[in-house]
């Protein structure tokens, strides 16, 4: 029996999909840590994993944003994006590597699987690989990996094609480095090297420091990359369970048996604290239509919606696997996980792309036609109802999402990490 640690940031699009890899490497016989916040921690024991609270220094409660991004609102654009990549991603680079560093002193681990967000283990992958166990990425958003082939993370720009393209691509990742980042690439050296390690690199693009590097999603929905570098490996997307329960709602069969299509609302489970971004101008731009509205709030109270459209029903969260076959469009601020759960099930998707990485999310959903992006997080009732309307009938966006469909159905990312571990 081989024992592994896990390892991921207090959110939980990241911590879901980690502990279905942990649930399923427990049942190959395997023994697993997990180190993650301490919210989480009754949803680890319960996954039959061994829960390890990350330092305080480390931990934080997603449910409020006070705790981790306190100056959120004084942010916009690229001014927000690098506060939240310095408050969620580098931040925690020492608590996490204190964190990590204490176990390993205690155990000893065949490998260390870490989200790719997870840079506090950097300092661990300083050492010389005889020293140290495997250090492996699960990548659970978008791939974030500096070429000359794509603009930069946290852009939302398309990559686009030819000489000129690939120009501004090199312009556009020298300035986001060494211009946009240059406070987060110093700030992240200097707590990496105060924990004894070293960053060479980029701190966007952790993603090539790992051993390999599993991104939890198809190749299909990521920007083809001539430089692509060679420690990476598309797994597919994992699919998370949060402990909901799988017995349909008192309320299902009456969904089950109206005619009308389904439009699921969601804003995820981290930007989630300010409906009014996307959900209720969604429910007023639906409230008319000839359509069944689901909503689920990401574990957000019901009663910050106010009421609800006749033809609405909201709840916190819902089993996506029951929800997704029944739904003909998605409506989301762009959630990695959330996009790939509706595309695995071939259901296009409307984003009004948030914070964090949802901006790429939504950059692809565009470029490879497999729904409409809005462009902004705040979109008004018009372009809600109009976007709806073009993702359930253009015939382009439903060929696009069930082609994405079909090539995520060929991948089996639970034995393609299986296989990792064993080579």
């Amino acid at each position: 029996m081989a024992q592994y640690l896990l390892c991921s940031p207090p959110l939980r699009g990241h911590v879901g999909p980690i502990m279905a890899i942990g649930r399923d490497m427990v049942s190959r016989g395997h023994q697993v840590a997990m180190l993650t916040g301490a919210a989480f921690a009754d949803s680890v024991e319960k996954a039959g994993l061994e829960f390890e609270p990350l330092c305080a220094d480390a931990d934080f409660d997603e449910r409020n944003p006070e705790t981790f991004t306190p100056d959120l609102d004084r942010h916009r654009g690229l001014a927000l994006s690098r506060y939240q990549v310095q408050q969620t991603f580098v931040r925690p680079i020492t608590g996490q590597a204190i964190s990590v560093e204490s176990l390993l002193g205690k155990r000893e681990f065949a490998a260390v699987l870490a989200d790719g967000t997870f840079a506090g283990v950097l300092p661990l992958l300083a050492r010389p690989r005889s020293r140290r166990p495997a250090v492996i990425g699960l990548g659970t958003m978008p791939l974030a990996q500096t070429s000359v082939d794509v603009p930069p993370f946290n852009s939302g720009l398309s990559p686009g094609r030819g000489p000129v393209m690939r120009i501004r691509n090199r312009v556009a990742n020298l300035a986001a480095r060494h211009v946009i980042f240059r406070s987060i690439q110093r700030l992240a050296r200097d707590l990496v090297v105060a924990e004894g390690g070293a960053l060479d690199g980029f701190i966007l693009d952790l993603s090539v420091a790992f051993d390999r590097f599993l991104q939890l999603g198809p190749a299909e929905f990521e920007y083809p990359r001539s430089d692509l570098n060679p420690n990476t490996i598309f797994a597919g997307p994992v699919v998370a369970h949060h402990g909901q329960s799988q017995v349909p709602p008192a309320w299902w069969r009456d969904v089950e048996n109206d005619a009308r299509p389904v439009v699921h609302l969601t804003q995820g489970t981290l930007d989630n604290h300010d409906f009014s971004q996307m959900v209720i101008p969604a429910l007023e731009a639906l409230a008319t239509a000839a359509v069944r509205v689901i909503v689920s709030t990401g574990g957000a109270p019901v009663s910050r919606l106010g009421a609800l459209p006749d033809n609405a029903i909201a709840v916190e969260f819902i089993d996506h696997d029951l929800l997704m076959p029944r739904t003909a469009v998605m409506v989301t601020n762009g959630g990695y996980g959330g996009v790939m759960t509706a595309l695995r099930h071939g259901v296009p998707v409307v984003v009004a792309p948030g914070g964090e990485d949802k901006p790429e999310v939504a950059a692809r959903v565009a470029h490879f036609g497999v729904g409409v992006n809005l462009k902004t997080r705040r979109p008004s009732v018009e372009r809600l109802a109009d976007a709806v309307r073009v993702a359930s009938s253009d015939p382009a966006i439903g060929r696009a999402t069930r082609a994405m469909a079909t090539a995520i159905s060929a991948y089996r990312p639970l034995d393609t990490i299986a296989g990792t571990l064993t080579h």
